[in-house]
């Protein structure tokens, strides 16, 4: 048992240790006391790349839409790539065929077998019609008088678009240049298309485009897409083939008679829509609603 004697020098023994510990802590104190520095303001990190607009792209872009916009009137096959989500992850890619003719200013006819149900529009400068084969059924509606105009009722109205609408109209070079923050240079190709061509990358805000253009025809034989709006950033691709320059058509191609008899139906948007951001790069929105008179009272 611990006698009197021990315990005081325990005691003091403790008092000594708990005084030394004390004594360390203060003269470490000021400093863990002291109230922080404010961190200085962290600068912006700079951009993994710098977002250029080179000219070598866009003068190659510009020639490629010279190309089509002198055009009186053409036809080309048009193969699309599009990749939908699914439940397994990984997404599935369907493929739609468009064969298209077209004459300026006031005729086009674009037909649409694929994976899915097949399609016709025609477009005879007065009318257009969107054609199901399978159902027998037909949407009309009257159609302004150029085919930039019918382009944006079509799209406005029936949400009905098509993914060479730009090179449709009558200055694609404006779709090409509207809202750019992004254009360069890739390479050369020569396994696309049967031809040698160049490579460029073009963006705005809304897609990122890879172009694929013919070296000696300057004309567009692949685009790729991937849109901003689209959270899983599934691929577009587009492959054209079959292209004839000024051929002659005849007028009866932008008619059809088995479209005409059939039964009609409202020409208006579908219930489903257009995979995520997907939208020509042209201004289509839809036209302003003219203001109504007011109307007077008799006395």
């Amino acid at each position: 048992m611990m006698n009197s004697r021990q315990l005081r020098r325990g005691l003091a023994l403790l008092a000594g240790l708990i005084l030394a510990a004390t004594a360390g802590a203060q003269t470490t104190a000021p400093a863990a006391a002291a109230k922080p520095a404010r961190p200085a303001a962290k600068k912006p990190a700079a951009p993994a790349y710098k977002l250029v607009v080179e000219p070598k792209a866009m003068d190659l872009l510009k020639a490629m839409s010279a190309k089509v916009a002198a055009a009186k009137a053409m036809t080309f096959t048009a193969t699309v790539g599009y990749e939908f989500p699914s439940k397994l992850g990984p997404p599935i890619a369907y493929t739609m065929r468009y064969d298209v003719a077209m004459q300026r200013p006031d005729r086009l006819k674009v037909v649409m077998p694929g994976d899915g149900p097949a399609s016709e529009f025609y477009y005879d400068g007065k009318t257009m019609m969107a054609y199901a084969p399978a159902e027998n059924l037909v949407a009309v509606a009257d159609a302004p008088p150029t085919i930039d105009a019918a382009l944006m009722k079509a799209y406005s109205s029936a949400a009905i678009f098509f993914p060479f609408t730009d090179l449709l109209v009558t200055d694609p070079y404006a779709a090409m240049t509207d809202g750019v923050i992004l254009a360069f240079y890739i390479g050369a190709s020569e396994v696309v298309g049967g031809v040698k061509t160049d490579m460029l990358a073009w963006a705005n805000k809304d897609v990122f485009l890879q172009i694929w253009i013919g070296v000696d025809d300057k004309l567009p034989r692949r685009v790729r897409a991937i849109y901003a709006a689209d959270p899983l950033q599934l691929r577009n691709e587009l492959d054209f083939t079959n292209w004839q320059l000024d051929p002659a058509i005849a007028s009866e191609t932008f008619k059809s008679q088995k479209a005409l008899a059939a039964p009609r139906i409202a020409l208006k948007s579908p219930a489903s829509a257009l995979p995520a951001g997907i939208k020509p790069l042209v201004k289509m929105a839809p036209p302003k609603a003219t203001p109504a008179k007011p109307q007077t009272k008799s006395p």
